[in-house]
């Protein structure tokens, strides 16, 4: 998606051709791998860092472009929301001080964008899920103003051709209408590569689909959104539920999600791009001159534009993908399932886990994926993405906590692969020793934030609590120490901030006690005294506002000598009460009211 010249798929001539491209280029693989001409022999990792723009408030900027501009690095991307920006770090081949060395650049990368967000007076930070995302941040208006994201956009609630549903439920549920694909942009990610060996990457891939899960227990970081615990990590979820194309009368038709892990394990890269291309309907098109079986027939090397483009459009969570580096093409995984932050200390260590699993593929899994059960690694996954150090993993026909799988099998071997490919024993202990002191003491940054959560919104409302923890977010983050030793929020930092009271949403209380207009009156009296209020909402069936009740009128109806004993709350009810929407200004509710 990265090119801005793509048009949607809808002329029919134009998307002929473009299929015929994509069959050439299906061909052109096959005929690279049979001829042995994708790179063996080196291995290179990379990396791409998603971060989140906050202004002097902790809300989400709408100064992201502005923020590229005065980077001006060609290191940087815009991403689909105004508030988040991307930076693709360089590849370095898999040695030695490698990690020191990406470290190292995605550090002063960061330094340089803090820098360019601070002279707009804005701030950085690293996070899966922003926990001060508001429903204001998911309008439209927020949408980065590129050809690309409106098309995408268009595209997937075009297919869809109806409202986009989340449905997730963890300690607290989120049930929610919305009209567009901005909850996408909420999601934000440390992506990682890796090269893989081409007469090995079957067994590479379904290894990395087999480790997700136990990686990504010990790596949570997000667990809130609008204010509501729900998953460990709700990235999983939301990313899945934000893009989906197919309607709700779909579901039962097993149609698969654009957003998946899979449902078998894979024969080998052709498998993969000819299952794509045969179960995925085509988004995108562009203009391509030339066909990539002449330019193998001329002794070149196809870029594979429109498998390239259709692959783009398909979100694994384990992505194969196919690249060129100094006229040599290869083969690599990108981890797409690994969240951002909360620190580049906890991304580093996270990054050299799961590099150090895909290094050392056991030889009682190589070849043999037939006695192993994949619904066994998409279910530790997604309990992985629910409970996250906390879940429980089946390996091997076995049931083991997350947390005795990492330090018990994973973590040896993640060790033992580090030291094959030469990385330096300091670097390895460091990183790895990252991930050991979280897994013993259950201090992801999910449990951070979780509990930082709860102890905080004893004594704030919702809005100032999830403000409060992007605010300590960022202080934690600039301290430098991983996440397991961070200090626990504290109602006491609260006094430095300064909340922004702008809207009707930042203060308007969400969990309502409401009543049905068919309920009776004397019940509904009832009900306010037992929860001590003086206004009840009134609903129908479905949840639609009727109107309101206050409990001083309703004493005046209940008082009169002729009041029906069963009158409903319709028949006392002010029917058409004066409402405001959640973004509306806070000035103009206090003048309406």
């Amino acid at each position: 998606m990265g090119t801005q010249n793509i048009s949607m798929a809808r002329d029919p001539e134009s998307r002929k051709r473009f299929l015929q491209h994509i069959l050439h280029d299906i061909e052109a693989v096959e005929r690279m791998e049979a001829e042995g001409m994708f790179e063996i022999g080196v291995t290179r990792i990379g990396a791409e860092q998603e971060f989140c723009l906050i202004d002097k408030y902790c809300k989400p900027s709408r100064h992201g472009l502005e923020v590229l501009q005065r980077v001006d690095d060609p290191h940087f991307n815009s991403e689909l929301a105004r508030y988040n920006l991307e930076i693709n770090l360089d590849p370095v081949e898999l040695r030695g001080a490698c990690f020191k060395q990406v470290e190292t650049q995605l550090r002063d990368l960061l330094d340089h964008a803090e820098h360019a967000a601070a002279e707009i007076g804005e701030r950085i930070l690293l996070t899966g899920i922003l926990p001060s995302i508001d429903l204001r941040a998911v309008q439209m208006s927020y949408i980065t103003p590129r050809p690309r994201y409106r098309a995408l956009a268009d595209v997937i609630s075009g297919i869809r051709g109806q409202d986009f549903e989340l449905n997730i439920n963890g300690v607290d549920e989120l049930i929610l209408r919305h009209g567009n694909i901005m909850f996408e942009a909420c999601n934000t990610s440390f992506q990682c590569h890796y090269q893989i060996q081409p007469d090995a990457f079957a067994d590479s891939y379904n290894w990395a689909q087999m480790v997700s899960g136990p990686v990504l227990s010990v790596c949570a970081n997000s667990p809130l959104l609008l204010g509501r615990q729900l998953w460990a990590e709700t990235r999983i979820a939301l990313f899945q539920q934000s893009i989906d194309t197919r309607g709700t009368g779909l579901h039962l038709r097993e149609k698969e999600q654009r957003v998946t892990f899979g449902n078998r394990w894979i024969e080998g890269i052709s498998d993969v791009y000819r299952n794509d291309v045969a179960r995925y309907t085509l988004f995108f098109l562009t203009d391509i001159e030339t066909n990539s079986l002449d330019v193998l027939d001329a002794g070149g090397i196809p870029s594979l534009a429109a498998l390239q483009l259709h692959n783009g459009t398909i979100y694994k969570w384990n992505r194969p993908c196919y690249g060129v580096t100094g006229g040599v093409p290869h083969l690599r995984i990108e981890n797409r399932y690994l969240p951002s932050g909360p620190t580049v200390a906890d991304e580093m260590a996270n990054f050299m886990f799961w590099t150090g699993l895909m290094s050392n593929l056991p030889d009682g899994f190589r070849g043999r994926w037939a006695e192993h059960s994949f619904a066994d690694a998409k279910e530790n996954f997604y309990k992985a993405a629910m409970w996250g150090v906390q879940s429980g993993m089946v390996w091997e026909g076995e049931m083991v906590p997350a947390r005795t799988l990492v330090l018990e099998t994973l973590l040896p071997l993640a060790r033992e692969g580090l030291e094959k490919v030469g990385i330096d024993a300091q670097d390895i202990d460091r990183g790895l020793g990252v991930i050991r002191r979280r897994a013993e003491g259950h201090a992801t940054g999910a449990r951070w934030l979780v509990k930082g959560f709860r102890t905080l919104r004893e004594g704030c409302s919702r809005e100032e609590t999830v403000v409060a923890l992007t605010a300590l977010l960022d202080k934690r983050r600039r301290g430098g120490r991983p996440v397991h030793e961070w200090e626990p929020a504290d109602a006491s930092e609260l006094d430095e901030l300064e909340f922004q009271y702008d809207v009707v949403g930042n203060v308007m209380s969400t969990d309502l006690v409401t009543v049905s207009d068919g309920d009776l009156a004397v019940l509904v009296r009832r009900v306010m005294e037992w929860r001590g209020i003086h206004h009840i909402l009134v609903e129908d069936l479905r949840g639609e506002l009727q109107g309101l009740i206050t409990r001083k009128h309703l004493d005046r109806m209940l008082a009169r000598p002729d009041f029906d004993p069963l009158a409903v709350a319709a028949d006392v009810m002010v029917s058409d009460p004066v409402t405001i929407t959640p973004d509306a200004d806070i000035k103009f509710a206090m003048l309406l009211m």
